[in-house]
């Protein structure tokens, strides 16, 4: 019905010359899963979750977590069964079909494309914010897009095009280089919860849900716990990260379980902490949409030092979020390449880097284009959009192959697969609906798009229905 469906032998067979060498353990697990997970979304939509819950934006944060949660564990298990290249559009190619697998990697295309957007207008947020308490003003009209008045936001376009270079040019995050990044990360958070929460004030709490629980409209806007957690959800991307090294992993039924619940747990209770004392420290409005809110709280309870360090964290730590998204997405366009259905010259590899070049310079123009022009809520909620579909599509993999492949190797088995997968789809749709309409419109034609595409082009070109050579090597 959805097309034709790779054999999960096929989907996660490695030749000779790319298995990858399994050297990471739990510890490197969960490192990488909180380095990729603790990015913009704490250090910026702290502000726009307020503004759509007020203080009960610790709640979202605790809400958006336990989705996650519940779709980290899907992706643990589909990743131990298929350790294969293209994540969710991977899996869903497996257990559902080249229909589905198109319309989830055409989705990743938001998720990844877009939250590298997403974290380079939060880092230029940071950046302006830090240079300005340096005493060093540019013009307004090279910070802001044209919604804000300006031309463009050059800081973002920088970092976008800059990331771009650096994966042209082959380079990768080593293991320490990440470890130091999430250092980095974490000791500002902490810097941030000592300073902040010992100005907490119960007085700000009230009222803790001023516009209730549900995603409702309020001024055109959509307002209430729901709300933000579907926009702080954003703060949750990443631990997919972890689900896909199930490769390298040295015993990966162990090491991903520990990796993936650790690390969730860890960022969990970490936003939670940074919430309740950003909100605890300062009224809610104060912080609404606010670039910069942590920097800002810091700066209004009169830590000027504080602020600055932790503006200073966030513009060296914040790109490697870029870097990760930006690969992820490179990698997505790769395999969907070379498995027909986009043109398969854009799987060729440079001889001398042994990366994706061109994909990588379309993906890192594209980036570049909508970090300068667009607002940072309609990108992240875009984004959010895409993903939400993507983790819908592993928990309904993850139940149908329990059922159409029951004797398949699982080195990590998800626990109450059925109640877990459901919870995941459940709350992800939730979430989905409680986006704004026209993000969810946008989303649609987006999707439509694709699909024209896919009729179009990608459906007679399919490598499983027209099996010519792809010439690049892999």
């Amino acid at each position: 019905m959805f097309g034709p469906r790779k054999s999960i032998d096929t989907a996660g067979s490695q030749g000779a010359g790319h298995r990858l060498a399994k050297t990471l353990s739990w510890p490197h697990l969960i490192a990488l899963g909180v380095g990729a997970i603790v990015g913009t979304g704490i250090y910026t939509l702290t502000g726009v979750g307020a503004e759509r819950a007020g203080p009960a934006v610790i709640l979202a944060f605790a809400i958006a977590g336990a989705v996650c949660a519940c779709a980290a564990l899907a992706y643990a298990e589909m990743a131990t069964m298929v350790p294969a290249a293209g994540s969710a559009y991977t899996f869903s190619y497996v257990a559902m079909g080249e229909a589905i697998a198109w319309v989830i990697g055409w989705s990743l295309v938001l998720e990844y494309s877009l939250a590298c957007s997403t974290v380079a207008v939060g880092w230029s947020g940071y950046l302006v914010g830090w240079l300005q308490s340096a005493g060093l003003d540019l013009p307004q009209a090279l910070l802001v897009g044209p919604h804000a008045g300006g031309i463009i936001n050059l800081p973002a376009v920088v970092v976008a095009l800059s990331i771009m270079g650096l994966l042209i040019a082959g380079t990768r995050e080593s293991a320490t280089l990440n470890i130091i990044l999430v250092v980095i990360k974490l000791v500002a958070l902490s810097l941030f919860v000592i300073f902040a929460l010992p100005a907490f004030q119960s007085d700000n709490l009230q009222p803790f849900m001023p516009y209730g629980f549900g995603s409702t409209e309020v001024m055109g806007e959509k307002k209430g716990v729901m709300a933000a957690a579907a926009i702080v959800f954003f703060a949750f991307y990443g631990f997919d990260a972890v689900a896909t090294s199930a490769e390298e992993a040295k015993q990966p039924g162990r090491d991903l379980t520990i990796g993936i619940i650790g690390s969730m747990a860890a960022c969990t209770i970490i936003y939670m902490l940074v919430a309740i004392s950003a909100i605890g420290a300062l009224p809610f409005t104060a912080l609404a949409n606010s670039p910069e809110p942590l920097a800002l709280v810091l700066r209004t309870l009169d830590h000027p030092v504080a602020a600055h360090l932790i503006a200073l964290a966030a513009v060296i730590a914040l790109p490697s979020v870029i870097l990760v998204m930006m690969y992820g997405q490179s990698r997505i366009f790769f395999v969907m390449a070379r498995d027909g259905l986009l043109p398969r010259r854009l799987a060729a590899v440079s001889p001398r880097t042994g990366a994706p070049t061109l994909i990588t310079l379309l993906t890192g123009i594209v980036v570049a284009a909508v970090a300068g022009f667009f607002r940072l809520d309609e990108i992240a909620e875009l984004a959010n959009a895409g993903t939400l579909v993507a983790f819908v599509a592993v928990a309904a993999s993850m139940m149908i192959l329990r059922r159409t492949a029951p004797g398949a190797a699982r080195l990590f088995r998800c626990p109450q697969p059925y109640l877990v997968g459901t919870a995941a789809i459940l709350g992800c749709l939730y979430l989905f609906v409680s986006l704004p309409e026209t993000t969810i419109v946008r989303f649609l034609i987006w999707n439509l798009v694709g699909l024209v595409v896919y009729y179009a082009y990608g459906r007679r070109r399919s490598a499983l229905r027209d099996p010519q050579p792809v010439a690049a090597a892999e």
